[in-house]
């Protein structure tokens, strides 16, 4: 029986996903040049994982003249914004884990370790957020 498909990118599909959103458009080799170095993946395993991607619409493909050669090859634009996928993702992690409650999140990172700068950057978004409120 086949996995049901996720309403979010794969991990894979993330790392993706983050080198377009990063570097721009980008060829296949493109994006198997920057995940190799943690990820070392065959060409045709990182253009299989691309074209699934235009498919699901993540990704937005277009024919361009790979540098007059006569060959074609396919640039990859992403379709949608970093801030709205993440913002996606994290509003199904809120939703899931912590049943909506955005407090406990935020109650739950601040039980981790937070160095001086993580928390004064922390102090300041609040304070940004309360004057917006306000």
């Amino acid at each position: 029986m086949a996995r049901p498909t996720s309403p979010h990118p794969t991990e894979l599909e993330l790392e993706i996903l983050k080198i377009v959103w990063r570097d721009g458009p980008s060829s296949v080799r493109q994006g198997r040049d920057a995940l190799s170095k943690d990820r070392p993946l065959a060409h045709t395993s990182v253009m299989t994982i691309m074209n699934i991607m235009t498919r699901k619409k993540y990704l937005r493909r277009q024919k361009s003249d790979a540098g007059g050669s006569g060959a074609a090859a396919f640039i990859y634009s992403a379709r949608a914004t970093e801030k709205s996928t993440l913002g996606k993702m994290l509003r199904d992690l809120v939703n899931r884990v912590f049943g909506g409650s955005t407090a406990a999140v935020v109650q739950n990172l601040l039980t981790n370790d937070l160095d001086a700068k993580e928390l004064a950057e922390l102090r300041e978004l609040i304070e940004r957020k309360s004057k917006d409120i306000s």
